[in-house]
């Protein structure tokens, strides 16, 4: 990613390890065009004179209108909030600085730009260690420099927050985990008094993170039967058992019981959390499971609030949610279900029968484009090629032409959500597949096959003759490795880590099976 900085003072040596230009102090005359994407990044001045320095701020608001005027709708336009680093104090009662700094964030947070309150940095550092004066008068660096490296980790940490990268699923202990003491052994607490009121803070926030679209799951060594007693029954509980999706509550290794938790939640392992107070339990899941992140555990249980604010700053921060993400508990407890009712059959036609699966197509929209750039972000494992894209960059498939398709998901278990996409440029007669996914939590039901032959039989019915497609090999798409095979496409270039596909559509018919309703709302629009 290539940005291009917008800034008042040097900032050069926050931004090293990324691709960055910058701007001029306070010059707005030029724009890079050739940048991904444009970061604000403006400090309150250091003024003796706090009027002069509130002047100063209200010409950045004009600043910024003008470059925001002239920034293409494709690029991502990323802002920084403002903070009062510096102020002398002549009458305490004067706060037209302060003032002046907030009308500036209530203005960045009125824009349709992407914003980054740097307070959440600041406040990991004392007044003294932020601002080093030495580098300041030398080379007009406005916060210490040897900061430079703690803001380059949490700057990436931001930018993987706004493209809405974050882990799926918690998997935790019980005993002196989710409550205070040992299962058949102790008294077990978490109520008012303290131990247990740091236990009851600890569930209060993952029923927070679960109704936030954070899968949870138990991962315990007990006896099954008595730790669902406690869930159940114990009049301090806040999680009860169908707050989780998952749970492996035995005496089995915990590291096969987390391999069967993702592949029963089907998600990756690089997905998960794993939470537990025994470093024996955490030093063997690191080592056996270098993907799961395992996150140490507080020494005391009044630590627990500290905890857990860096888990969400290290692993569940999110920059918006979307409706799906709000469903995504309801969606896996209902999968579970689904594998239930399948038993009851001996073929898989009957079982989708069953199912009473809808299918509903839908163009880009307003609403539904937060969606499709998070499943651009977040699929990766039936997904062809990939490609990473802000709602921005999807916006501008469909403005130049493009088809931009979501699929929503529905059977008699419930409404799925928005779970697929495609994403297809055109030029006269041909046209290309540049994404092709589907979310993990809708597979196993053949509507992989049906979206795409409903893709191919529209572009036949618009004139395209040539479709051209590509499989882009990653660590974890390999199930899909065949699936354009499968479908009729024809390889025509194979490498190492990439297949080209072409498909003729002339005399070519795609059979879409009377199991599944389709209901295509681009054709009634």
């Amino acid at each position: 990613m290539k940005y291009f900085v917008f800034r008042n003072y040097t900032v050069e040596p926050f931004f090293k390890g990324f691709e960055a230009n910058f701007s001029n102090y306070e010059d707005v005359s030029f724009i890079d065009k050739t940048a991904d994407a444009y970061i604000w990044f403006y400090f309150s001045p250091y003024k003796l004179d706090s009027d002069i320095a509130a002047k100063e701020i209200e010409h950045y608001c004009e600043l910024l209108d003008m470059v925001y005027s002239n920034i293409g709708a494709d690029k991502d336009f990323i802002v920084f909030t403002m903070n009062v680093l510096y102020k002398i104090n002549y009458v305490t009662s004067n706060k037209v600085l302060e003032n002046a700094v907030a009308k500036y964030n209530e203005k960045i947070y009125s824009m349709p730009a992407k914003v980054i309150d740097i307070s959440d940095f600041y406040r990991n550092f004392s007044a003294e260690q932020l601002i080093d004066w030495k580098y300041y008068f030398l080379s007009q660096t406005p916060v210490n420099p040897k900061l430079s490296s703690q803001f380059g980790k949490w700057f990436l940490r931001q930018i993987e927050i706004l493209e809405m990268k974050r882990k799926k699923c918690i998997a935790l202990d019980l005993d002196n985990t989710l409550w205070h003491g040992i299962l058949g052994e102790d008294d077990i607490k978490m109520g008012e008094d303290y131990p247990g009121a740091a236990y009851r803070f600890f569930q209060n926030y993952l029923l927070k993170l679960s109704r936030a679209g954070i899968i949870l799951a138990v991962c315990s060594k007990n006896n099954e039967a008595e730790a669902f007693d406690v869930i159940q029954n114990h009049p301090d509980m806040i999680l009860k058992k169908d707050t989780f999706s998952a749970y492996r509550i035995n005496w089995n290794n915990k590291v096969d019981n987390i391999r069967e938790i993702a592949e029963e939640l089907n998600i990756g392992l690089d997905s998960m959390v794993f939470i537990d107070d025994n470093p024996a339990e955490r030093e063997l899941v690191k080592q056996a499971l270098p993907e799961v992140c395992v996150p140490e555990f507080p020494a005391k249980p009044y630590l627990y609030p500290v905890f857990i604010k860096q888990l969400t700053d290290d692993y569940f921060s999110a920059y918006k949610l979307t409706q799906e993400d709000f469903d995504k508990n309801r969606h896996y407890k209902k999968n579970a279900e689904r594998n239930v009712y399948k038993k009851q059959f001996t073929d898989m036609d009957s079982y989708l029968r069953g199912l009473e699966i809808k299918l509903t197509i839908e163009k880009l929209n307003e609403f539904n484009k937060a969606r499709f750039a998070q499943m651009t972000q977040k699929t990766n494992q039936f997904n062809l090629t990939t490609k990473r894209y802000t709602e921005a960059q999807i916006r501008t498939f469909a403005d130049n032409g493009g088809l931009v398709l979501g699929l929503r998901v529905k059977d008699k278990f419930g409404d799925g959500g928005i779970g697929g996409l495609a994403i297809i440029t055109i030029d006269g007669q041909k046209a290309y597949m540049d994404t092709f996914l589907l979310s993990c939590r809708i597979l196993g039901r053949g509507i992989e096959c049906i979206f795409i032959k409903y893709v191919l039989t529209k572009l036949k019915k618009m004139g395209i003759a040539y479709v051209k497609a590509a499989y882009i090999k990653t660590q974890k798409n390999e199930q899909v490795e065949k699936f354009y095979d499968s479908v009729g496409f024809v390889a025509i270039e194979t490498f190492a880590d990439s297949v080209n596909y072409e498909l003729e559509l002339e005399n070519k018919e795609f059979s879409l099976s009377d199991i599944y309703e389709l209901e295509d709302l681009c054709e009634s629009e």
